[in-house]
């Protein structure tokens, strides 16, 4: 038994005695090496000699560190040498080989003179052109013995009969008109001028009353000829178009302040809509503008833009613009809904880029341009209006201009690390 339990015991010592010398060679191999790493960063140079710039977290470019640091997981900061002069050019410029370029899927696209143009689709409604709406006040207190138009929708005429009213004023005035033409007639064959004068002008104002009342002048053209008193005297349309609003009805006690009637002339309409800010350079008062209806298949109506409000909507962000139209037949109906397209103005002759080639930073609008092959410089732009793919470039580039539009996000990471070590390295001259 003694000799079974002595080779094992034996077999076990010459393992631990080779574990304990492989563990001792592992940690001076380590310790020499951690040595190593240390001495390089305690002196801050590679181990070509070069000075490192400043020192980067390894797990996130932005976090820098003028001297060597360890990050929270223990990790050293990687050291960061000048690019020896490889993308001389403005600060951000980075230079990529060409293999890198392809890999990354690098396209370019040419900065173009053209002429933008823009059609904006949109709902619209329908409503009455307010400068051809009526509204129908007496101009005497009394009373409406009889409606000749008593129902809203009512087409009427210009001088079309609407009712007849009693007012004690009007009949009043009549009276005096043929009191005063009386008179005349009795001093027309007095010798003094200043007398007849008098009774003329008399009878001349009182006309001039019944006219400023609206009397109708068929109405006065009566009384002169009959000089009998009416009662009733009528109030005639004073233009064409459709009854909308009757404001009062047989036998009302009417003031001025009383609307009998509002009247329309639907023969033009006006159109509103409404655009978004973006939306607004391209629009300009006199721009062309079709309207098609649910109500009419296949009818297309051709109109104007001729007022843009000065105000935007608070609730919808919008501004509205109207437009007018003739309206043939009056097909189109007040607060229909209409498809609406605008034939907004033409920008000739801008420089334009795709719009995919734009870094919105929220900040700035940058483009990367390409200046040699695998070379690309950041330009801060100024952009005007897009339309189809396109954007304006109002500033920043050149028609002729390479411009980067795919993996430009890619080369935006790689321009920002580049301007960080330029401005480590004016820190470091300094």
């Amino acid at each position: 038994m003694n000799n079974t339990v002595t080779p094992i015991v034996l077999l076990v010592s010459l393992a631990a005695l080779g574990a304990a010398a492989g563990g001792y060679w592992f940690g001076t191999q380590s310790a020499d090496t951690t040595a190593d790493v240390s001495s390089a960063s305690s002196t801050g140079s590679s181990p070509a000699g070069r000075k490192p710039l400043f020192y980067r977290h390894p797990m996130n470019p932005d976090v820098t560190s003028p001297v060597p640091a360890k990050d929270s997981m223990g990790m050293d900061y990687v050291p960061v040498y000048a690019d020896d002069g490889q993308t001389a050019g403005p600060a951000g410029t980075v230079q990529i080989d060409p293999v890198t370029v392809q890999t990354i899927g690098v396209r370019t696209a040419t900065a173009v003179r053209r002429s933008l143009s823009r059609s904006i689709q949109t709902v619209g409604r329908v409503d009455y052109d307010e400068q051809r709406l009526v509204r129908l006040h007496p101009k005497t207190e009394g009373w409406i013995e009889q409606l000749f138009v008593d129902t809203t929708g009512a087409a009427v005429r210009r001088d079309a009969v609407l009712l007849s009213l009693y007012s004690p004023q009007l009949v009043s005035t009549q009276q005096e008109y043929v009191l005063a033409f009386k008179n005349l007639e009795t001093l027309r064959a007095s010798p003094f001028p200043d007398v007849r004068q008098g009774a003329a002008e008399l009878l001349e104002t009182t006309l001039q009353r019944l006219r400023f009342l609206d009397v109708p002048e068929h109405q006065i053209a009566d009384l002169i000829r009959t000089l009998e008193v009416r009662k009733e005297l009528h109030i005639h349309s004073p233009a064409d178009g459709i009854v909308i609003h009757i404001g009062a009805r047989e036998g009302q006690y009417v003031t001025p302040q009383t609307e009998l009637y509002t009247i329309a002339d639907l023969s033009k309409v006006w159109v509103y809509v409404d655009i978004y800010e973006d939306e607004l350079p391209w629009v300009h008062v006199g721009d062309q503008a079709t309207i098609k209806v649910a109500a009419l298949p296949g009818e297309t109506f051709q109109g104007t833009l001729s007022y843009i409000y000065p105000y935007a909507e608070r609730k919808t962000r919008t501004i509205k613009v109207r437009m007018e139209f003739d309206n043939p037949g009056r097909l189109l109906k007040p607060d229909m809904f209409a498809d609406v397209s605008i034939a907004a103005s033409v920008l000739p002759d801008v420089i334009v880029v795709p719009s995919e080639a734009i870094i919105r930073s929220g900040v700035r609008e940058q483009i990367f341009v390409q200046r040699a092959p695998g070379k690309f410089e950041p330009r801060e732009v100024t952009l005007g209006v897009s339309s189809q793919g396109w954007t304006e470039i109002k500033a920043g580039i050149e028609a002729g201009d390479e411009v980067v539009v795919s993996a430009q996000f890619l080369i935006d990471s790689e321009s920002k690390l580049r301007e960080a070590t330029a401005k480590m390295r004016e820190i470091s001259n300094d």
